[in-house]
């Protein structure tokens, strides 16, 4: 299916609103995108919040008898077919068909009562479950086969599209380093960059991303840095952001504003600014985010509110406390 036939694009959290609206209605979703955005995190988050089960089956490595199961004789001679272990028996949950455009062709095909008919041969899907799949477009150059109109026509298609915002909003919740995070926001168009006729192999995703913040973690020596973080995000990507390391480990110290809130100097620049605004909001706890507060509504107001919002997320204990809700009266305009 060519990308520019498909016209409903969503962002990482609408693709879950989505799922989460059509599960349970038993409708089969596919959900396109280019690699490495969290098409099966998303999935798995659906089914999570749904309170159901996840039977995650990568169609790319699938034989046809893998689906409809092996020949065999009953005792009266007549052929029937042993369905496979991982095919769901009871109780209620997600069949997830993962790079199912990548999967050979009479794959495929045994797909198309399994989703149409929720049935495969003698094997039934049980009542409780709904059939999920997701692949990469095809106009990425990834391995993937044209999919049948019969197949395609066959679910709801919604392509998933990355979101700087959300991304960023998810990385500190889900407590990534504030380097990768605040460079990030100073370069929202390096979350996601891909190219499919560069040949690259490595290039900026938002699963590539996560990856540098582990490689980040191992605290790479200086030596090295710049070709580790660019054999996972590509030599372009990771030039800036080395560049971008460097103005990191150069800002005020945290330490010294935290003790002089009122009186540490604000820095001027955007880079060091994202990247004190990401330091702060890591740093923020019940004994500080007073003197956070007194020293972010000194920054300009985006930046304020960036550490203000990253300290919660980060730490959702915060909301009551009496400097984030003098926070939220203040920037309520802004907040809205």
């Amino acid at each position: 299916m060519a990308q520019q036939s498909i016209t409903n694009h969503v962002t990482p959290s609408q693709a879950a609103t989505v799922l989460e609206t059509l599960i349970p209605t038993k409708l089969p979703v596919f959900l396109w995108g280019d690699p490495g955005i969290g098409k099966s995190q998303v999935v798995r988050q659906a089914a999570e919040k749904l309170g159901l089960q996840l039977i995650d089956i990568r169609a790319v490595l699938l034989d046809p008898v893998d689906l409809r199961g092996l020949p065999s004789l009953n005792g009266d001679g007549r052929t029937h077919w042993a369905q496979p272990d991982f095919l769901p028996r009871e109780g209620e949950g997600v069949l997830f068909l993962d790079e199912l455009n990548a999967a050979p062709p009479l794959v495929l095909a045994a797909c198309y009562q399994l989703i149409l008919d929720r049935k495969l041969g003698e094997y039934e899907l049980p009542e409780g479950w709904t059939v999920v799949a997701a692949g990469n477009l095809e106009t990425n150059r990834a391995v993937t086969s044209r999919m049948p109109t019969p197949l395609a026509n066959r679910f709801a298609h919604f392509v998933m599209m990355t979101d700087s915002d959300e991304w960023s909003r998810w990385a500190a919740a889900a407590r990534l380093r504030p380097e990768v995070i605040a460079f990030l926001r100073f370069r929202p168009e390096l979350l996601h960059k891909f190219d499919p006729s560069s040949g690259e192999k490595a290039f900026p995703t938002p699963r590539s991303w996560e990856f540098t913040n582990t490689a980040l973690n191992a605290n790479p020596p200086a030596g090295v840095d710049l070709q580790v973080y660019s054999a996972i995000v590509g030599q372009a990507a990771a030039v800036e952001f080395t560049g971008f390391l460097r103005v990191f480990q150069k800002m005020p110290s945290v330490d010294a504003i935290l003790l002089n809130p009122a009186t540490a100097q604000v820095p001027d620049d955007p880079a060091t600014l994202y990247a004190l605004s990401g330091a702060l909001s890591r740093k923020a706890s019940d004994n500080n985010i007073d003197r956070i507060f007194e020293y972010a509504d000194r920054m300009p107001s985006d930046f304020t509110v960036l550490t203000m919002a990253d300290a919660v997320r980060r730490t959702p204990e915060l909301q009551s406390t009496a400097a984030f809700i003098q926070f939220g009266a203040k920037y309520s305009d802004v907040l809205i």
